[in-house]
């Protein structure tokens, strides 16, 4: 597997980074795309939702997951 590495976002004006392995990296774009959001109002919609003992790395993990796990049906 893949080491994770830093990607920066913008959430509410400020820079941040969350350091995600290359794959979850690019599903998570691809899932921006398809929705057509920027990828930094996803990330903030996905900040906005977790819960307050989640990173955002992890919270970004387990959304990609759902989503394709949704899509296949066994989310």
């Amino acid at each position: 597997m893949p080491r994770p590495v830093k990607h920066s976002l913008s959430l509410k004006g400020h820079r941040t980074s969350v350091s995600l392995e290359e794959p979850f990296w690019r599903a998570f774009r691809d899932i921006a795309k398809e929705r057509g959001q920027p990828i930094n109002a996803l990330a903030a919609e996905i900040d906005a939702a977790r819960d307050f003992d989640t990173g955002l790395a992890s919270a970004i993990r387990l959304f990609v997951l759902d989503h394709y796990q949704s899509e296949k049906g066994t989310g």
